[in-house]
């Protein structure tokens, strides 16, 4: 993805894919990929969501409603993309589920159903479009987290499924290299989305956040946390880490699990305490409209 010409974005009129693109930071990052001249399919629940993102983009868009675990409908959805924007060159996996509670409570269902959707779905996504990016030579950023290398309780599934798509993606990285294909990993720390802003609501995974170093337990807007990742796609980052000080972080991460569970002996031992452990259920409006899709689906 070389630049067309002096000071055009190497995106100008290259087609990206986005799952998880209905809301969030996967809406943030598709309205900034956009600015910059790509072309958008935009793939998530929410078909409603999608196409008004669609409609208010500046360039070309496609909505297309798809589960990132149906790896017919992603394979039907790459064909689609192909014919109605053209061949993709980079692809963001952003699409992901997330509910707080203890693990030894927790439904086997709705933990299996965040693996799918974070892990299984990113690699289904890949297995779709890595055609397109064979041809193009082209870029796949995998959206990881700060839970990649710093699990924490009560985020059991979540936490599994993004340390299992930071190995997914450094695996995938070195099968497809020398045949120019790019792969990078997001690294984000907590942004401004819904479904942060439902996991406040919980007194324990609000309390837990409250405890973590002051640069760690804060917030980043969306648009921030986009403009980011939109230049890793440019640029065909291996790592973006948002805010940057998270790649100090990634340089000691055997120094994570110790601390955590320091602070989890004492504050749990007190919040249980203090009131009974709940589930939180599927975390934000994507969350739901997640659920809400398994259970229209069957």
């Amino acid at each position: 993805m070389k630049e067309s010409s002096a000071g055009a974005s190497p995106l100008l009129h290259r087609t990206v894919v986005v799952t998880g693109a209905a809301r969030g930071i996967g809406a943030a990052v598709a309205r900034d990929l956009a600015r910059r001249g790509a072309r958008l399919a935009l793939l998530g629940h929410e078909r409603a969501e999608l196409e008004a993102l669609a409609a208010d983009l500046p360039t070309p868009a496609l909505a297309h409603e798809v589960d990132v675990t149906d790896e017919a409908g992603l394979e039907t959805a790459a064909a689609l993309v192909r014919a109605r924007l053209g061949t993709p060159s980079a692809v963001v996996a952003n699409a992901g589920v997330a509910e707080g509670g203890p693990f030894a409570t927790s439904d086997p269902a709705t933990w299996r159903r965040i693996i799918d959707v974070n892990l299984t779905g990113s690699a289904a996504t890949a297995r779709a479009f890595l055609p397109d990016l064979l041809e193009t030579q082209g870029y796949y950023l995998q959206i990881a987290s700060l839970a990649s290398f710093g699990a924490a309780p009560m985020m059991s599934a979540y936490c599994a499924s993004k340390s299992g798509v930071e190995a997914f993606a450094h695996s995938l990285r070195a099968e497809v290299a020398h045949r120019g294909v790019a792969v990078g990993i997001g690294y984000i720390n907590w942004t401004d989305t819904e479904m942060i802003r439902d996991a406040d609501r919980y007194p324990v995974l609000r309390e837990l956040r409250a405890h973590m170093p002051p640069p760690a337990r804060r917030v980043h807007p969306a648009g921030v946390v986009a403009a980011r990742l939109a230049t890793a796609v440019e640029h065909r980052s291996t790592a973006v880490y948002v805010p940057r000080w998270l790649r100090l972080v990634q340089a000691t991460r055997a120094v994570l699990p110790p601390l955590v569970l320091r602070v989890a002996r004492r504050e749990l031992s007190r919040l249980e305490a203090e009131q009974p452990m709940r589930h939180t259920g599927p975390l934000g409006a994507g969350g739901q409209a997640d659920r809400a899709a398994v259970r229209r689906d069957g």
